[in-house]
């Protein structure tokens, strides 16, 4: 199983990205989901510094197990997590 999550839609919107950030890796520790993919998009760059900067975040970072950015396609960022 795999959860996605585009941000596309709300790119410019702050509050809703980091609501919408939260929820996809809530909804992955309460499935046990073992990869998330987020597709901030290609653009500058921005959104997916954003992206990054909230799971290396101390209390977030806790919860996956590491983050791989897509070499294929630079708009796309996979969270990995590992499940006992």
């Amino acid at each position: 199983m795999k959860l996605k999550l585009d941000l596309h839609d709300i790119y410019n919107r702050g509050d809703d990205i980091d609501r919408a950030l939260r929820a996809i890796i809530a909804e992955a520790v309460a499935k046990k989901a073992p990869l998330v993919e987020i597709i901030p998009g290609k653009g500058s760059g921005q959104l997916k510094k954003r992206v990054l900067r909230f799971l290396d975040q101390k209390e977030v970072k806790a919860l996956y197990h590491r983050v791989e950015k897509d070499s294929d396609n630079f708009g796309r960022v996979f969270v990995h997590f590992r499940w006992k």
